[in-house]
Order: structure tokens, then sequence, then C-alpha cells
């Protein structure tokens, strides 16, 4: 007899089927999470092992010369050239022609020629009275021209005490008439260092990010003399307070500028009040174009301290740029907001956006890194961005014909990708290095693709990093800021010192002369005369 099971037995068979799948799914929902988490995690591991270990260089394999729109023309060229070879080959001559190798100069081999300019010390070398004697027939050797080599001599940096003697004067006759010479004004009044030493200091900690512990040690050791580092600080400080003028004109030609470009970096300052020792700070870095060409005036490059990354410190900094002028930065959501205060025409930075991608290509094991993942070619398509702006630097393309030329070329990568963008960005998970890139490509397509509009427009913000670069080396040896003075002179002593850098001025020359002219100086023409492409540098 086969036993029927009730409706009760059935309902709970169902019910405990149902249950069972439930979990199963539950299981097989938290298995995924728990998987997709343990790649994340993973691939967070692998990007920090890559930051501490790994090449830091973004090139990839091809160089942008090769990553071209004339690939079919050199595809041609190669094909052409085989063919003639295979034809070459089997002895058919009957259209061969002769072909002519045009001459070429080589470079010579060996050293490179040490620089004319340098002073010249001749040191001769002559062979004693007693070995000049022919040892044929007695005769005296005659002098027939010499044998040179040079070598690079090095004499250390001269130290001096310049003593200033103020002679005074008196009547013989009475003493009404008791008088005293002035001696000119300077930038430290009563200060231990000369403009020149000011000069010196500066330009080795900010240049050369040579710490002021380490100056000091150097001094002692040029001259025996004990020289206080807090005393250097001190000096350095009040110099890079009294430059504030001349950086107050510099913001004025900056603000005026056409295109700005903008970033920023931590710094950290001790003493501070309200604040931890520990806080973060930050240096705004602005800048003008790199080459101060298309009459954008003179390149320039300004820092400035504040204590954070504040929407309403991007919108001091910025205040007074005029209506329709551009604004180059990364995705950082402050600039944005200064670009719509202000009616700028913002661009986004690809440098920054093929950098996400880069680490999209390295969470991948090297054997996946294959030409058909979505990060190479996202690479390759942004290599060929950057293969057009090559080409228009290399041949020296106006404005103009800058544009006409991503018009022809660029617009077209520009759909590749826009179109690669939407056809893989809802496919990956979002928090994975892939998933960040193409969300942060997304989000500012509108300004990464405005850039073909104008031919002055820059593809990327390299310019204001590059120029932050040095700022960022120097951190690494002097580490931080003791008061926001300090952070302050900091700033406006990087900026002059960038400035000349950009503009090929040697900055120790520069500060120099500013140094000694600036007390001097009263009126605003005064100063104009001062910045750093207007003051007039001594040969010295």
């Amino acid at each position: 007899m086969t036993l029927q099971p009730t409706i009760e037995e059935f309902m709970a068979l169902q019910q405990a089927l149902q249950t069972s799948l439930s979990q199963r799914e539950k299981l097989s929902s938290e298995l995924r999470f728990v998987s997709t988490e343990r790649d994340l995690l993973k691939e967070r591991l692998d990007k920090m092992l890559r930051k501490f270990f790994a090449a830091k260089s973004e090139a990839r394999g091809t160089e942008q010369k090769d990553m071209f729109f004339n690939e079919a023309e050199a595809l041609a060229a190669v094909a052409q050239a085989t063919s003639a070879l295979e034809d070459g080959a089997t002895g058919d001559d009957s259209d061969a022609a002769a072909v002519d190798v045009p001459a070429h100069k080589r470079l010579k081999r060996g050293r490179k020629p040490l620089d004319a300019d340098l002073p010249r010390h001749v040191v001769r070398h002559e062979l004693p009275e007693s070995e000049r004697v022919c040892p044929h027939d007695g005769a005296t050797l005659k002098e027939i021209g010499v044998e040179a080599s040079e070598q690079l001599d090095i004499i250390p940096q001269q130290v001096r005490v310049i003593r200033h003697e103020r002679v005074k004067y008196a009547c013989p006759c009475c003493d009404g008439a008791l008088r005293l010479a002035s001696k000119p004004a300077q930038i430290i009044p009563k200060g231990l260092f000369s403009e020149s030493a000011l000069a010196w200091i500066t330009t080795s900690k900010f240049d050369d990010g040579l710490p002021l512990y380490r100056q000091s040690a150097l001094l002692a050791r040029m001259t025996g003399a004990d020289l206080s580092k807090n005393t250097m600080a001190a000096s350095i400080v009040r110099v890079g307070i009294g430059v504030q003028p001349v950086i107050n004109l510099m913001r004025d030609h900056l603000l005026d500028s056409p295109i700005t470009f903008g970033d920023e970096t931590t710094v950290q300052v001790l003493k501070e009040a309200g604040r931890s020792a520990q806080s973060k700070s930050y240096m705004w870095a602005q800048m003008t174009n790199a080459s101060g060409s298309s009459g954008t005036g003179p390149p320039i490059r300004l820092f400035s301290y504040a204590p954070s990354r504040s929407g309403a410190t991007a919108q001091t900094l910025y205040a007074g740029m005029s209506r329709g002028s551009v604004l180059m930065s990364d995705g950082y959501e402050v600039y944005a907001q200064v670009a719509l205060t202000h009616d700028l025409v913002h661009l986004g930075c690809w440098a920054h956006c093929r950098r996400y991608v880069v680490e999209a290509l390295d969470a991948l094991p090297k054997s996946a890194r294959t030409p058909d993942k979505p990060a190479a070619q996202f690479l390759a398509l942004i290599a060929r961005l950057y293969a057009v702006e090559s080409h228009a630097h290399d041949n020296n393309l106006s404005a103009a014909e800058r544009l006409r030329y991503r018009q022809q070329h660029s617009v077209a990568v520009l759909g590749h990708i826009q179109t690669l963008l939407l056809a893989h960005l809802h496919s990956v998970v979002p928090g994975s290095a892939l998933g960040k890139a193409l969300h942060y490509m997304s989000a500012q397509w509108p300004k990464l693709s405005r850039y073909v509009e104008d031919g002055s427009y820059p593809i990327d913000n390299n310019a204001a990093e590059n120029s932050i670069r040095p700022f960022v080396i120097g951190r690494r040896n002097w580490l931080f800021s003791d008061t926001v003075a300090g952070a302050n002179a900091s700033a406006n002593l990087y900026s002059l010192l960038q400035t000349c850098k950009a503009n090929g001025i040697n900055s120790y020359r520069y500060l120099s002369a500013l140094l000694v002219a600036l007390p001097l100086a009263q009126t605003a023409d005064d100063y104009e005369a001062l910045l750093p492409w207007n003051i007039a540098l001594t040969s010295e």
C-alpha cells in the first residue's frame, strides 16, 4: 500500500525546500560578495606594493610616435620595401635601380667638450732645460706647438665678511655739525647675512632641497664658524615676507592670463593656532601657460599656503579671474565650483585620466595584460590623443593650425573612447581599479573632450604638476614648516624661484639683484621693474 503524504506534510516539505533554496541563494550571494570584496582588497594591496616597489613611470611599451594615424601608410611602406627585397632576391634586376645613400654627419665619439664660456686656467708642462737637446746632433729643441687636454676644476664657494664702516664727520670748531654717512637700505636691517648670502641660502633650500641644518654644517666646514640654523630660518622668513609686493604683482598678472592651471599638495605646519601638529595643510599651486606663447605673457608659477583644501580657499585664490578665462585642473570638485562661480571654461586633465587607466592595467596579472583588455584599449586610444599633441608641438603649430589638426585626428579618437566607455561603464565593479577609471572618465567627460574646441587649450594639467614637483622633493628633506609665517614665506620664495626657472632666469642671480633693489622700491612701477622677467641682472 502506497502512503500518500497529507496536505500538511506536503506543505511542510515545500516550505523546507523553499527555505533550502533561499539559504542556497543567500549563501551564493554572500559568496559572490566575499569574492568581490577579496578581489578588491587584493587589488588595493597590489597597488600599495607597486607604489612602494614598482617603477613610477606611466610610460607603456609603444612610444607615442608609433601610436599615430599613419598605420596604413607605414604598413604600406613596409610592404613595398619587402616586395622590392623579394624581387631582388629572385635575381630579377630588369627594373632594379641604384639607390643613392646621402652623406651624413656622425657625432664625434668621446666626452663632450667643456663649456667654452667657463674661465680657463692654463697650466704649462715644459721639458727641463737638460732635456731640450737633440740626442743626434746636440741642437737645442724648439717649441713647435702644444698638446692640450682639459679637466673640470671646482673651487668651493668663496666666503667672506663684508665690513660696513659708516664714516663720522664733525666740525673742528664746534659740536653742531656731527654727521654720519648713511648706509643703503637692506632687506633685513642689521641682518647677519648679505643679500648674496640670503640668495644662496634660499636657492640652496628651495631649488636644491638642502635643509638648513645641512647648510649650517656645510658653512661650518667652509668657514669654521657655527652659524645657527635658527638664525638662517628666521632670515628666510623675513625675506619671504619682504618679497610680498612682488608676489602681489605676479598674482595680478596670473589672474589676467587667459589660461590658468591649478593643483594642490599637502604640507605640515607644526605651530598653528587651534590645530594639532599632525594636521594636514595644503600648498596650492597656480600657473599660467607653460611656454608663455600665443600672447599669454611670461609663464608664472604661484604658490599659496592654506590650512584647508576647502572651496572657500579656492574661491579666494581664484577671485578676480576674467569671465570666459580657462581653468585647467584635475577632477577635484572644488575647481568645478570655482569655474561655475566665475563663469570659466573648465578643462579636464587627460593625464589624470590616463593614470587611473594605467593603475587598472597594472592591477591585472602580467599574463592577462593583452591588447584586447579594456584598460589596454583605453590606454592605446589615449596614446593616440597624445601623439596628435606631440606632432603639433614638434612642428610648432600655431593655435589655429593645432585646432584644425585636432579636429582632423583627435575628434575621431574621442568618439572611439566614448563608445568604448559606454560599452564597459556598467559592466565593471565600481570599486575596482577599472571601475574607478571609467567612472572618473565618465564624470569628467565634458571637461576632457572640451580641449579640442580651441587650439590654445592644453590637453592636461602636467605643467602644474611639474611646477609642484620641486616642492614635493624639497618636502622630503625638510619635512615640515614650523610656523604659518614660515609656510607663507616658503610659498612666496617657491613662487619666485619656480617662475625664474620657467622663464629661463638664473634664480640665484635674480634673488641677489631683487634683495638689493627691493628696499629702494617706492612706486608700483618700481615694483613692476623687479618682476623676474623685467629685472636687470648683472653678469656676475
